[in-house]
């Protein structure tokens, strides 16, 4: 029985899923986005989401907790020089999985995996939204006063 084992093994070894694992959060670390399985994109964000965490504070115990896991001293910078301004302010939260659809061979669910704060597209989309303001009680009370001083100022008119 598998109580209390939440993780999705992969149907890999742990040796081999520790490695995949370490391999994504790399590329996902030093292009911002990568395409995978469903399934392999949510045991990423369990994997990648610490570390990022962990990158928000720069000092020597956290480079070499997230060395010790990624194992690439270039994305370790890259993490804790670029990255981790960028998710400065977030509280939690830094990855985005979009489902793209299916692949041809297997009909294995596919998805992007990338990292929130470097999608100009939707941050853009964000920023608009943002700007977007509705005062929806000033509009009701308004054409009320209005349609009534209306009918009286005609009345006048007419005669």
């Amino acid at each position: 029985m598998r109580h209390n084992k939440k993780f999705n093994h992969l149907s890999r070894t742990s040796e081999h899923r520790a490695a995949m694992l370490s391999n994504m959060a790399c590329s996902l670390i030093m292009h911002k986005r990568i395409s995978t399985t469903t399934a392999k994109a949510k045991a990423l964000r369990m994997y990648v989401e610490p570390l990022l965490t962990k990158a928000k504070e720069d000092t020597t115990a956290n480079r070499r907790l997230v060395f010790a896991k990624l194992k690439q001293k270039e994305v370790v910078t890259e993490l804790f020089q670029n990255v981790s301004e960028k998710i400065a302010n977030r509280p939690g939260g830094y990855t985005r999985i979009l489902r793209t659809g299916f692949r041809l061979g297997d009909a294995a669910e596919m998805c992007i995996i990338e990292l929130v704060d470097y999608n100009e597209n939707m941050l853009k989309d964000a920023k608009k939204a943002a700007k977007k303001t509705t005062r929806r009680a000033g509009k009701k009370a308004a054409p009320k006063a209005e349609e009534a001083a209306a009918p009286a100022e005609e009345a006048p008119k007419a005669e």
